[in-house]
């Protein structure tokens, strides 16, 4: 699959920037593209998107800065988005690679880039003020 990697530098320490954007009840502050808002359903959580309700989880915390998310459109389907927050000097540099889905046509994958390096920009708003 085609793949863009789009990245952010946050004034903020790595430690700071996980811990904000790994809490799922964070996603509506900052990742509008993808959550207009988040609810827990038993053992999963449920994002209302744009596209409508998603399972959406996070890989297993951990300390490398990985956040990968998966969203689950319906059961049994699940799409990985690769994210990462990695030092860069006393700050934070976050990652996130969009892929085209097959389906997907170029002005689609370009306004998925789109709207992530807006959501990205937002958590660097919310991050640094």
């Amino acid at each position: 699959m085609k793949a863009t990697t789009v990245s952010v530098s946050i004034d903020r320490a790595p430690a700071d920037v996980y811990a904000f954007a790994a809490n799922p009840e964070n996603l509506p502050r900052w990742a509008a593209g993808l959550c207009l808002s988040v609810r827990r359903a038993d053992r999963e959580w449920i994002v209302e998107t744009p596209q409508g309700p998603m399972g959406f989880r996070f890989a297993p915390s951990n300390d490398l800065g990985v956040l990968d998310h998966y969203v689950s459109p319906s059961p049994g389907v699940e799409f990985l988005n690769p994210m990462r927050v990695v030092p860069n000097g006393a700050g934070s540099e976050v990652l996130f690679t969009v892929f085209q889905p097959p389906d997907a046509s170029d002005e689609a994958f370009a306004q998925d880039v789109r709207l992530v390096a807006r959501d990205l920009g937002t958590l660097k708003r919310l991050l640094e003020g």
